[in-house]
């Protein structure tokens, strides 16, 4: 037997036995990447991989081209990598919807976190809340750049009211890594806090991601 299978049922076994708590990225890495490359040794791929984008969550993270980039990455290790990320976002939104909001936070912050904290640019997205605080849509309102995501209340608000929407949570995330609210993002809030005031819909809070943590509005008193 070829001495890179003996390795795989070595860390399979391991990884069954033990679960992936004392395992190190790369190797969890290479477990992803068996499936993708069946015939050759991954290990100095998957140490690659961690060691160019930092952390197993930021390789399954990082885009199409960027990953591309890396020598021995080819579409069959991009698409492996890509549905592991899909089931973490997956299990991660199973774990809010249908519940009240309020009484899941963590969960719902690890939600958050997990599908944009490391989006390369900003994206805004809306929580919209039924009358007991049920999750019942999750949507992308914008896309931006690194810096800067158009917001519209008006938008928003019109959005909230063909949901029957009784409340919202606000998201954003900051690609920079800091999660601290910027003047802007200020501003933008109590635009949004306002106009849903008028039709008598609550703004919960406005959670800001990053690399670094998140931030709550209503936590540092912003809202």
């Amino acid at each position: 037997m070829p001495h890179y299978l003996e390795h795989r049922q070595r860390l399979r076994a391991r990884f069954l036995d033990g679960g992936a708590g004392a395992m190190p990225d790369y190797e969890l890495m290479e477990l992803v990447l068996f499936a993708a490359i069946p015939r050759r040794d991954v290990k100095p791929l998957a140490k690659e991989l961690i060691e160019t984008f930092g952390s197993f969550a930021d390789v399954i993270a990082a885009s199409r081209e960027r990953l591309l980039e890396v020598d021995g990455v080819g579409e069959a290790v991009v698409a492996q990598l890509k549905i592991v990320e899909a089931a973490a976002h997956r299990l991660a939104k199973t774990r809010v919807t249908g519940k009240p909001a309020l009484s899941s936070w963590t969960a719902l912050v690890d939600y958050c976190a997990a599908v944009m904290a490391r989006n390369p640019g900003e994206q805004f997205r809306v929580l919209f809340l039924d009358r007991k605080n049920v999750l019942i849509a999750d949507e992308v309102q914008g896309l931006g750049t690194v810096d800067h995501t158009p917001v519209y209340p008006r938008e928003i608000v019109k959005r909230a009211l063909e949901l029957s929407a009784s409340a919202v949570i606000l998201v954003h995330n900051h690609p920079s890594g800091d999660p601290t609210p910027s003047r802007a993002d200020i501003e933008m809030t109590r635009e949004i806090v306002a106009a849903a005031k008028a039709l008598r819909i609550a703004v919960h809070d406005h959670i800001v991601v990053a690399r670094s943590g998140t931030a709550s509005f209503k936590s540092l008193g912003l809202l």
